[in-house]
């Protein structure tokens, strides 16, 4: 594919010819210790007040890297060589201290755990503040409105440790704004959100740039919830070079082909439309949001398709969708189960709706467990049987981690409460658990262990003393499936958070365990990669594998769950196919959800679009 050219009309064309802009950034190249090539390799563009600026690139092309560089912890407390500038309010970051810098530039990292150190969410959002040496009354003022910004106004008085994943996202996201800092980088902010939450937070964000004194950087995969709020896009090839920079329209709308081919982002409603009009729909301007693609199909005079006996345009782009990787084989079942599947009179292949009649592979009974003084599940049962692809859903805080956690062992469960093929979790030694299920944290650096991305995956084979020989064949067979070819010998933290994830999977896909838990397995991946991640996980379930997915991506459980598990305070509020799930209105509004994007862009269309929740049914997609 040709490189994506720079729009000669970009608005960082016009940023560079502002004197005073907030961010300059020129030629910039940052080579970590222990790497041979930059990443990002060269990057140049200019932020000015009231930007709102999406950065996106395939994972690894340095995105994280570069919003690290912003605020000076590259290169002061992260070691790594720079080339190339970058000057924040006219401050150079190689000279000035982090925390001279940190009045300009405030940071919400890809993951919260590595910002909070207090011991109440009040404290923590006015530590920033009190650094600053304002006064009580002012820091305090900060803090409250922060904290009523992200809807943690009335927890302030809780230790952070007790909210979930989502909730210290918000948190790491208060302690950001009440630095009132002029620069706002925020990197994968919603990823550990429910949806719900994502919209509160970018409803917060958008208050807070309406008045233009601030910009606003943001990393994020979720386009479906960012394109609304975004005005500008840069974006960066796999080798970290600036290979486009202007409008929403010019970027996303424009050369949607080219980013798709490139492995980058976009919303779900533009990949559909993408498929439709290779399929011959008429589509222009290509839909950003599930509301734009309904209007065209709806309002669209000739809905004209190709008849099934002309040929296909040999141009039309090639919409790569999930478990359709250019490196994995595709399945020809996508979504089915090996003996839980129909077809229905489209000749579909969906989930079978009725339940198999063999004993379950998991058995939850009368679950509870406690976190402090706090219930977090309350006497959950629940069946998971061999063979199934199970999404466990619902708002932050419903108990969705703590259930799938207690399963694979990682919290022990009361004796009795959960077994798995008959074994009594809280009475197996971890070894023999992990045999059996291996489980993915939402956090990937939570289970790395050695030094060495080699060594990583290489420490399960090991525990199964395998020879020598066998362990690197297979190691460096994983490490190649997985797109990490020459970072065998890097240091696991020094990789990307798409990476990272990438690895962590790995590692618990290698003793081959009959099921395989993950919890948000998409969060830091690129679409290429996503879609391949997934269609790995797609070909161990048609091969007998168990996949229990915890995930706030409605999009991905329509796509592959055949049953999914939604939670609400502890308690499962429904178990069943994933169709009816989603087509409970009550159920999906009373969980915190949102239908996924699709299924409001095709609800009641007329003609053979009515109902299709997955890009896989599109007209066109490969079955």
């Amino acid at each position: 594919m040709a490189a994506l050219e720079r729009d000669s009309a970009a608005p960082q064309a016009a940023a560079s010819a502002d004197p005073s802009p907030l961010v300059r950034v020129r030629g910039l190249g940052i080579t970590h210790d222990g790497e041979d090539a930059p990443t990002p390799a060269s990057v140049t563009f200019d932020i000015a007040p009231g930007d709102v600026v999406l950065l996106l690139g395939p994972s690894g092309s340095g995105k994280s890297t570069l919003t690290l560089a912003l605020n000076g912890l590259i290169p002061h407390a992260v070691p790594a060589a720079m080339s190339g500038s970058v000057e924040v309010a006219g401050l150079d970051t190689q000279t000035a201290t982090v925390a001279r810098l940190s009045t300009h530039v405030s940071m919400v990292f890809q993951d919260p755990d590595a910002q909070l150190v207090t011991g109440t969410l009040l404290d923590e959002v006015a530590f920033g503040p009190e650094n600053l040496r304002m006064p009580v009354a002012d820091v305090l003022a900060r803090a409250e409105d922060a904290l009523r910004r992200v809807g943690l106004w009335e927890r302030r008085g809780e230790n952070p440790d007790r909210l979930s994943g989502g909730g210290r996202q918000r948190l790491a996201i208060a302690c950001a704004l009440a630095m009132g800092s002029p620069l706002l980088v925020l990197d994968e902010p919603t990823a550990n959100l429910d949806p719900r939450g994502i919209e509160e937070v970018y409803a917060a964000l958008a208050e807070l740039v309406a008045a233009g004194d601030r910009a606003i950087l943001l990393v994020e995969h979720n386009l479906d919830a960012a394109v609304g709020f975004v005005d500008r896009v840069v974006v960066l090839d796999a080798s970290g070079t600036v290979v486009a920079d202007g409008s929403v329209d010019a970027v996303l709308r424009a050369r949607a082909e080219e980013l798709h081919a490139m492995g980058v982002w976009l919303p779900i409603s533009t990949l559909a439309a993408l498929r439709l009009r290779a399929a011959g729909y008429a589509l222009d301007p290509l839909p950003l949001a599930p509301a734009e693609l309904r209007a065209g199909l709806v309002g669209a005079p000739a809905l004209e398709r190709r008849g099934s006996d002309q040929e296909e345009d040999a141009s039309a782009p090639a919409v790569l969708l999930p478990a359709q990787s250019p490196s994995i084989a595709s399945s020809p079942s996508l979504g089915r189960s090996v003996a839980t599947t129909s077809e229905d009179s489209a000749g579909i292949l969906r989930p079978n709706a009725h339940p198999p009649t063999e004993p379950a592979l998991v058995q939850v009974r009368g679950l509870s467990v406690r976190r402090g003084r706090t219930e977090v599940l309350h006497a959950v049962d629940l069946d998971i049987h061999a063979g199934e692809f199970v999404a466990v859903v619902g708002a932050n805080g419903a108990g969705k981690t703590t259930l799938v956690q207690a399963i694979a062992g990682v919290i022990p469960p009361p004796r009795g409460a959960v077994r798995i093929d008959g074994l009594d979790v809280a009475k197996t030694d971890t070894r023999t658990l992990a045999s059996q299920i291996g489980f993915v944290f939402q956090n990937p650096e939570h289970q790395f262990i050695a030094h060495t991305v080699f060594d990583e995956i290489a420490h399960g084979l090991r525990r199964l003393r395998l020879p020598d020989d066998e362990v690197r064949e297979r190691t460096m067979a994983l490490i190649a499936r997985f797109g990490l070819e020459g970072k065998a010998a890097s240091h696991p933290f020094l990789l990307s958070g798409g990476q990272k994830r990438r690895l962590s999977v790995g590692t618990a896909l290698v003793a081959g365990a009959p099921i395989l838990a993950l919890d948000e397995p998409t969060f830091g991946q690129d679409r290429a990669r996503a879609d391949e991640l997934l269609g790995v996980l797609q070909e161990l379930n048609d091969d007998g594998t168990t996949i229990i997915v915890v995930t706030h991506d409605m999009q991905l459980v329509a796509e592959y769950a055949h049953r999914t598990v939604v939670i609400g305070d502890g308690r499962v509020l429904r178990s069943a196919p994933t169709a009816d799930v989603f087509a409970d209105d009550a159920l999906v509004e009373t969980a915190g959800l949102r239908p996924p994007a699709l299924a409001r862009a095709f609800r009641d269309l007329p003609g053979d679009l009515a109902g299709i929740t997955r890009l896989a049914d599109l007209p066109g997609a490969a079955s």
